[in-house]
């Protein structure tokens, strides 16, 4: 399930009570989290029928309690869970006991950044409940995304202010919204971003630098490593600057192993290695 298909199920009121949203695009999962808050619990009546802890601090047989506890002056409630995979394993081994007797007027909300499915309490709640995972955007879908967000406040890209914007911002979610509203902001009345608005305030934020190339060298992903490559020289690196970057990073990551093997304080490591801290 994409993430818009998963807003049109909440605006229509499909909903499952017992929901688990994960993956490695937070902004995502932090977005459904909070469409179903919105639609589960009326604002008004959040103090009485709204309950939210973190992982770390989860008390197993409390939140058992909370879940248990029937709405106030509401047909529902909510009780989330945030950053599920931080919870002890004893703790979150006591609250699975709930999953096998759930409340029906209760909705449990439980987000991770990852999970792991060979434990008890994720193989239970799969088989009792939805688990949903929001995986980054392939590049070919973040134009769609970008538009449609840009849409929602009024605007609208022209095609060379997309790809501009494309390129310079990536695809870390919060790194595009938080430009989108710079941008929105710098157009003020007008209704379309020009590729001019995006070059005079958009970052360069996106992160397959020369950096990400050397990773993707290091981990023998040649496709990646091709298409990083491409980027850069298409943003105007000059290759003899890349070329020259390459050997100094895995010089630089060699005399660091070194310098640890000898046991050298890691506070020293810039200075010896000759790098910005």
């Amino acid at each position: 399930m994409t993430y818009e298909q998963f807003v049109q199920a909440v605006h229509a009121g499909r909903i499952p009570p017992l929901l688990l949203l994960h993956g490695e695009e937070s902004y995502l999962v932090e977005q459904a989290a909070r469409q179903v808050t919105v639609a589960v619990v009326a604002a008004d009546s959040r103090d009485f029928n709204l309950t939210v802890v973190h992982g770390r601090d989860l008390k197993g047989n409390d939140l058992v309690d909370q879940a248990r506890t029937l709405p106030v002056f509401a047909s529902r409630r909510l009780v989330a869970i945030r950053n599920v995979n931080e919870a002890p394993a004893e703790q979150l081994e006591a609250f699975s006991a709930y999953l096998d007797d759930p409340v029906p007027e209760t909705f449990l909300l439980v987000t991770a950044a990852t999970i792991d499915k060979r434990r008890k309490f994720f193989q239970k709640f799969a088989q009792v409940g939805e688990i949903i995972e929001f995986r980054r955007l392939y590049e070919n879908q973040l134009p769609q995304f970008i538009r449609d967000r840009a849409r929602e406040s009024g605007h609208t890209f022209t095609g060379p202010a997309l790809k501009l914007f494309c390129r310079r911002v990536g695809n870390n979610l919060a790194e595009v919204m938080g430009e989108l509203d710079k941008l929105t902001s710098y157009v003020g009345d007008r209704d379309f971003f020009e590729e001019d608005d995006v070059a005079a305030v958009v970052s360069d934020t996106r992160v397959e630098s020369v950096f990400a190339l050397t990773d993707a060298l290091g981990a023998g992903e040649l496709a990646v490593a091709l298409r990083l490559l491409g980027r850069l020289l298409d943003d105007g690196q000059p290759a003899l600057v890349i070329l020259s970057m390459l050997p100094r990073h895995f010089r630089q990551l060699w005399k660091a192993r070194e310098l640890l093997a000898q046991g050298v304080p890691q506070k020293d490591l810039p200075r010896r290695i000759g790098v910005n801290p």
